[in-house]
Protein backbone atom coordinates (compact mmCIF):
# COMPACT_ATOMS: atom_id res chain seq x y z
CA UNK A 1 0.00 0.00 0.00
CA UNK A 2 1.39 3.39 -0.94
CA UNK A 3 1.95 6.29 1.38
CA UNK A 4 -0.84 8.25 -0.30
CA UNK A 5 -3.66 6.03 0.97
CA UNK A 6 -5.76 6.97 3.97
CA UNK A 7 -6.55 3.44 5.16
CA UNK A 8 -5.35 4.20 8.65
CA UNK A 9 -4.05 7.25 10.41
CA UNK A 10 -0.40 7.56 11.30
CA UNK A 11 0.67 7.91 14.90
CA UNK A 12 2.05 11.37 14.19
CA UNK A 13 -1.23 12.68 12.75
CA UNK A 14 -3.78 10.94 14.97
CA UNK A 15 -5.27 13.28 17.57
CA UNK A 16 -5.90 11.91 21.03
CA UNK A 17 -8.61 9.28 20.63
CA UNK A 18 -11.71 9.35 22.85
CA UNK A 19 -11.89 7.23 25.98
CA UNK A 20 -14.80 4.82 26.47
CA UNK A 21 -16.40 5.18 29.90
CA UNK A 22 -19.03 2.75 31.17
CA UNK A 23 -20.58 3.88 34.45
CA UNK A 24 -23.06 1.80 36.46
CA UNK A 25 -24.50 0.37 33.26
CA UNK A 26 -27.56 -1.81 33.80
CA UNK A 27 -30.03 -3.47 31.46
CA UNK A 28 -32.99 -5.48 32.72
CA UNK A 29 -35.08 -7.77 30.51
CA UNK A 30 -38.20 -9.36 31.96
CA UNK A 31 -37.14 -8.54 35.50
CA UNK A 32 -33.71 -10.18 35.07
CA UNK A 33 -30.50 -8.13 34.70
CA UNK A 34 -28.54 -8.90 31.54
CA UNK A 35 -26.04 -6.24 32.61
CA UNK A 36 -25.80 -5.32 36.28
CA UNK A 37 -24.05 -2.12 37.42
CA UNK A 38 -21.12 -2.45 35.04
CA UNK A 39 -18.32 0.12 35.34
CA UNK A 40 -15.04 0.17 33.40
CA UNK A 41 -12.84 2.39 31.20
CA UNK A 42 -11.22 1.71 27.83
CA UNK A 43 -8.14 3.85 27.21
CA UNK A 44 -6.73 5.15 23.91
CA UNK A 45 -3.61 3.60 22.47
CA UNK A 46 -4.43 0.10 23.69
CA UNK A 47 -6.41 -2.96 22.69
CA UNK A 48 -8.83 -3.87 25.48
CA UNK A 49 -10.28 -7.36 25.60
CA UNK A 50 -13.91 -7.43 26.77
CA UNK A 51 -14.09 -11.01 27.99
CA UNK A 52 -16.67 -13.36 29.39
CA UNK A 53 -18.53 -16.57 28.61
CA UNK A 54 -21.45 -16.60 26.23
CA UNK A 55 -24.42 -14.92 27.91
CA UNK A 56 -22.23 -12.78 30.19
CA UNK A 57 -23.71 -9.52 28.88
CA UNK A 58 -20.96 -8.46 26.47
CA UNK A 59 -23.12 -7.92 23.39
CA UNK A 60 -25.85 -6.17 25.42
CA UNK A 61 -23.22 -3.82 26.83
CA UNK A 62 -21.87 -3.06 23.34
CA UNK A 63 -25.38 -2.46 22.03
CA UNK A 64 -25.97 0.11 24.78
CA UNK A 65 -22.61 1.73 24.04
CA UNK A 66 -23.64 2.09 20.37
CA UNK A 67 -27.13 3.42 21.11
CA UNK A 68 -28.86 0.26 19.90
CA UNK A 69 -30.37 -0.46 23.32
CA UNK A 70 -31.46 1.93 26.07
CA UNK A 71 -29.91 1.37 29.51
CA UNK A 72 -32.20 0.69 32.44
CA UNK A 73 -29.67 2.63 34.51
CA UNK A 74 -26.18 4.07 34.15
CA UNK A 75 -24.53 5.36 31.00
CA UNK A 76 -21.95 4.53 28.34
CA UNK A 77 -19.90 7.41 26.94
CA UNK A 78 -17.41 7.83 24.11
CA UNK A 79 -15.28 10.90 24.57
CA UNK A 80 -17.67 12.16 27.23
CA UNK A 81 -20.76 11.87 24.98
CA UNK A 82 -23.26 9.18 24.21
CA UNK A 83 -22.97 7.63 20.75
CA UNK A 84 -26.12 9.40 19.56
CA UNK A 85 -24.77 12.80 20.59
CA UNK A 86 -21.87 12.66 18.13
CA UNK A 87 -22.69 14.59 14.96
CA UNK A 88 -21.16 11.99 12.62
CA UNK A 89 -20.91 8.83 14.74
CA UNK A 90 -19.36 6.71 11.97
CA UNK A 91 -16.34 9.04 11.89
CA UNK A 92 -15.86 8.62 15.66
CA UNK A 93 -16.77 4.98 16.31
CA UNK A 94 -16.40 2.07 13.94
CA UNK A 95 -18.27 -1.01 15.06
CA UNK A 96 -18.89 -4.55 13.99
CA UNK A 97 -21.48 -6.65 15.79
CA UNK A 98 -22.93 -9.83 14.35
CA UNK A 99 -22.53 -9.10 10.66
CA UNK A 100 -25.85 -8.47 8.91
CA UNK A 101 -25.60 -8.39 5.14
CA UNK A 102 -28.02 -8.50 2.24
CA UNK A 103 -27.14 -11.88 0.67
CA UNK A 104 -27.79 -10.64 -2.87
CA UNK A 105 -25.53 -7.61 -2.59
CA UNK A 106 -21.85 -7.76 -3.52
CA UNK A 107 -19.14 -6.95 -1.02
CA UNK A 108 -18.24 -3.67 -2.70
CA UNK A 109 -21.90 -2.66 -2.97
CA UNK A 110 -22.38 -3.38 0.72
CA UNK A 111 -19.59 -0.93 1.53
CA UNK A 112 -20.97 1.64 -0.93
CA UNK A 113 -24.34 1.53 0.87
CA UNK A 114 -22.58 2.68 4.06
CA UNK A 115 -20.13 5.07 2.42
CA UNK A 116 -22.29 8.21 2.31
CA UNK A 117 -23.13 8.24 6.07
CA UNK A 118 -19.40 7.83 6.69
CA UNK A 119 -18.55 10.74 4.37
CA UNK A 120 -16.44 8.67 1.97
CA UNK A 121 -16.60 7.53 -1.64
CA UNK A 122 -15.91 4.51 -3.82
CA UNK A 123 -12.14 4.89 -3.60
CA UNK A 124 -12.26 4.38 0.16
CA UNK A 125 -14.43 1.27 -0.29
CA UNK A 126 -11.91 -0.23 -2.70
CA UNK A 127 -9.06 0.67 -0.39
CA UNK A 128 -10.69 -1.21 2.49
CA UNK A 129 -11.49 -4.22 0.33
CA UNK A 130 -7.72 -4.49 -0.22
CA UNK A 131 -6.91 -3.90 3.45
CA UNK A 132 -9.13 -6.75 4.67
CA UNK A 133 -7.98 -9.17 1.99
CA UNK A 134 -11.16 -9.43 -0.09
CA UNK A 135 -9.62 -8.48 -3.44
CA UNK A 136 -11.02 -10.72 -6.12
CA UNK A 137 -14.19 -11.34 -4.10
CA UNK A 138 -15.58 -7.80 -3.94
CA UNK A 139 -18.04 -8.41 -6.79
CA UNK A 140 -19.27 -11.74 -5.45
CA UNK A 141 -22.58 -11.83 -3.61
CA UNK A 142 -22.18 -11.77 0.14
CA UNK A 143 -24.57 -14.72 0.42
CA UNK A 144 -21.73 -16.85 -0.98
CA UNK A 145 -19.12 -15.55 1.46
CA UNK A 146 -17.72 -17.75 4.20
CA UNK A 147 -18.08 -16.66 7.83
CA UNK A 148 -14.48 -15.47 7.83
CA UNK A 149 -15.04 -13.37 4.70
CA UNK A 150 -18.09 -11.81 6.31
CA UNK A 151 -16.04 -10.95 9.36
CA UNK A 152 -13.50 -9.21 7.13
CA UNK A 153 -16.27 -7.29 5.35
CA UNK A 154 -17.74 -6.28 8.71
CA UNK A 155 -14.35 -4.90 9.76
CA UNK A 156 -14.07 -2.98 6.48
CA UNK A 157 -17.51 -1.48 7.18
CA UNK A 158 -16.38 -0.41 10.66
CA UNK A 159 -13.34 1.33 9.18
CA UNK A 160 -15.13 3.33 6.48
CA UNK A 161 -15.04 6.62 8.39
CA UNK A 162 -11.43 6.08 9.59
CA UNK A 163 -12.69 6.29 13.20
CA UNK A 164 -10.43 6.77 16.23
CA UNK A 165 -12.53 4.24 18.20
CA UNK A 166 -13.16 0.62 17.19
CA UNK A 167 -15.70 -1.62 18.92
CA UNK A 168 -15.71 -5.18 17.63
CA UNK A 169 -17.92 -8.01 18.89
CA UNK A 170 -16.25 -11.44 18.52
CA UNK A 171 -14.33 -10.41 15.37
CA UNK A 172 -12.28 -13.63 15.26
CA UNK A 173 -15.35 -15.88 14.85
CA UNK A 174 -15.01 -17.83 11.62
CA UNK A 175 -11.43 -16.78 10.93
CA UNK A 176 -8.86 -19.47 10.23
CA UNK A 177 -5.51 -19.38 12.11
CA UNK A 178 -3.93 -17.24 9.39
CA UNK A 179 -6.89 -14.84 9.59
CA UNK A 180 -6.57 -14.59 13.38
CA UNK A 181 -2.89 -13.64 13.05
CA UNK A 182 -3.84 -11.06 10.39
CA UNK A 183 -6.50 -9.59 12.69
CA UNK A 184 -4.07 -9.49 15.61
CA UNK A 185 -1.52 -7.48 13.64
CA UNK A 186 -4.20 -5.13 12.33
CA UNK A 187 -5.58 -4.35 15.79
CA UNK A 188 -2.08 -3.90 17.22
CA UNK A 189 -1.39 -1.40 14.45
CA UNK A 190 -4.56 0.53 15.23
CA UNK A 191 -3.60 0.76 18.89
CA UNK A 192 -0.10 1.91 17.94
CA UNK A 193 -1.74 4.73 15.99
CA UNK A 194 -3.35 5.89 19.25
CA UNK A 195 -6.84 4.54 18.61
CA UNK A 196 -9.16 3.16 21.27
CA UNK A 197 -9.90 -0.51 20.53
CA UNK A 198 -12.46 -2.67 22.37
CA UNK A 199 -12.69 -6.31 21.29
CA UNK A 200 -15.09 -8.80 22.84
CA UNK A 201 -14.40 -12.52 23.07
CA UNK A 202 -15.65 -15.51 25.04
CA UNK A 203 -12.14 -17.02 25.18
CA UNK A 204 -9.07 -15.32 26.62
CA UNK A 205 -6.79 -17.70 24.72
CA UNK A 206 -8.17 -16.25 21.47
CA UNK A 207 -7.05 -12.69 22.26
CA UNK A 208 -4.28 -12.94 24.86
CA UNK A 209 -1.59 -12.20 22.25
CA UNK A 210 -3.56 -9.17 21.02
CA UNK A 211 -4.79 -7.22 24.04
CA UNK A 212 -3.09 -4.84 26.47
CA UNK A 213 -5.94 -4.60 28.99
CA UNK A 214 -8.73 -6.94 30.03
CA UNK A 215 -12.25 -6.36 31.32
CA UNK A 216 -13.82 -9.64 32.46
CA UNK A 217 -17.56 -10.00 33.04
CA UNK A 218 -19.76 -12.87 34.16
CA UNK A 219 -23.51 -12.93 34.71
CA UNK A 220 -23.66 -9.26 33.67
CA UNK A 221 -21.25 -8.07 36.36
CA UNK A 222 -17.61 -7.04 36.43
CA UNK A 223 -15.33 -9.68 37.93
CA UNK A 224 -11.93 -8.29 36.93
CA UNK A 225 -10.37 -5.30 35.15
CA UNK A 226 -6.65 -4.69 34.79
CA UNK A 227 -3.75 -4.78 32.39
CA UNK A 228 -3.04 -8.17 30.84
CA UNK A 229 0.26 -8.18 32.71
CA UNK A 230 -1.51 -7.80 36.05
CA UNK A 231 -3.83 -10.67 35.15
CA UNK A 232 -0.81 -12.76 34.20
CA UNK A 233 0.63 -12.21 37.68
CA UNK A 234 -2.38 -14.09 39.05
CA UNK A 235 -1.38 -17.09 36.94
CA UNK A 236 2.09 -17.32 38.43
CA UNK A 237 1.66 -20.08 40.99
CA UNK A 238 -0.69 -22.66 42.45
CA UNK A 239 -0.24 -25.74 44.65
CA UNK A 240 -2.18 -28.98 44.79
CA UNK A 241 -2.31 -30.48 48.29
CA UNK A 242 -4.03 -33.55 49.72
CA UNK A 243 -4.20 -34.80 53.31
CA UNK A 244 -5.79 -37.80 55.05
CA UNK A 245 -7.26 -35.22 57.45
CA UNK A 246 -9.49 -33.07 55.22
CA UNK A 247 -10.88 -31.09 58.15
CA UNK A 248 -7.41 -30.12 59.40
CA UNK A 249 -6.37 -29.13 55.90
CA UNK A 250 -9.47 -26.96 55.56
CA UNK A 251 -8.74 -25.24 58.88
CA UNK A 252 -5.14 -24.64 57.82
CA UNK A 253 -6.28 -22.99 54.59
CA UNK A 254 -8.78 -20.79 56.45
CA UNK A 255 -6.20 -19.82 59.07
CA UNK A 256 -3.78 -18.58 56.39
CA UNK A 257 -6.48 -17.00 54.23
CA UNK A 258 -5.61 -19.14 51.23
CA UNK A 259 -7.91 -19.08 48.21
CA UNK A 260 -8.68 -22.72 47.54
CA UNK A 261 -10.94 -24.80 45.37
CA UNK A 262 -11.67 -28.52 45.60
CA UNK A 263 -9.81 -30.62 43.05
CA UNK A 264 -9.98 -34.40 43.08
CA UNK A 265 -9.37 -35.65 46.61
CA UNK A 266 -7.53 -32.49 47.67
CA UNK A 267 -7.38 -28.72 47.28
CA UNK A 268 -5.85 -26.38 44.73
CA UNK A 269 -4.29 -23.47 46.63
CA UNK A 270 -4.10 -20.35 44.48
CA UNK A 271 -1.15 -17.93 44.53
CA UNK A 272 0.82 -19.84 47.19
CA UNK A 273 4.06 -21.74 46.45
CA UNK A 274 4.30 -25.43 47.36
CA UNK A 275 7.16 -24.77 49.80
CA UNK A 276 5.04 -22.32 51.80
CA UNK A 277 2.09 -24.73 51.93
CA UNK A 278 4.38 -27.55 53.05
CA UNK A 279 6.05 -25.45 55.76
CA UNK A 280 2.67 -24.31 57.12
CA UNK A 281 1.33 -27.88 57.17
CA UNK A 282 4.46 -29.14 58.94
CA UNK A 283 4.28 -26.39 61.57
CA UNK A 284 0.60 -27.15 62.21
CA UNK A 285 1.12 -30.92 62.32
CA UNK A 286 -1.16 -31.54 59.35
CA UNK A 287 -0.09 -34.70 57.49
CA UNK A 288 0.20 -34.42 53.72
CA UNK A 289 0.00 -37.20 51.18
CA UNK A 290 0.50 -34.97 48.14
CA UNK A 291 2.14 -31.58 47.67
CA UNK A 292 2.58 -30.53 44.04
CA UNK A 293 3.29 -27.22 42.32
CA UNK A 294 0.86 -26.68 39.47
CA UNK A 295 1.21 -24.49 36.41
CA UNK A 296 -1.73 -22.14 36.01
CA UNK A 297 -2.08 -20.40 32.65
CA UNK A 298 -4.13 -17.32 31.80
CA UNK A 299 -7.04 -19.38 30.53
CA UNK A 300 -7.24 -21.15 33.90
CA UNK A 301 -7.38 -17.76 35.64
CA UNK A 302 -10.09 -16.59 33.24
CA UNK A 303 -12.19 -19.71 33.84
CA UNK A 304 -11.80 -19.28 37.60
CA UNK A 305 -12.86 -15.63 37.42
CA UNK A 306 -15.96 -16.45 35.41
CA UNK A 307 -17.02 -19.55 37.33
CA UNK A 308 -20.45 -19.46 39.05
CA UNK A 309 -18.76 -19.18 42.46
CA UNK A 310 -16.56 -16.20 41.55
CA UNK A 311 -17.20 -12.99 43.47
CA UNK A 312 -17.92 -9.83 41.42
CA UNK A 313 -15.92 -6.67 42.01
CA UNK A 314 -17.08 -3.12 42.14
CA UNK A 315 -14.81 -1.54 39.53
CA UNK A 316 -11.40 -1.07 38.12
Amino acid sequence: MTSTTRTTRTASTTPSAPTIEVEGLTKVYGGLPAVDGLTFTVRPGAVTGFLGPNGAGKTTTIRMLLGLATPTAGRALIGGRSYRDHRLPATVVGSSLEPGFHPGRSGIDHLRSFAAPSGVGLARCRELIALVGLEGAEHRRVGGYSMGMRQRLGLATALLGDPPVLVLDEPANGLDPQGIVWLRHLLRRFAAEGRTVLVSSHALREVQHTVDDVVVVARGRLVHASSLAALADRAAVATYVASPDDAALGRLAAQHGWRVEPQGSGLLVQDVAAALVGDAAFAAGVPLHRLEPRDVDLEDVFLRLTSPTASPVGGR
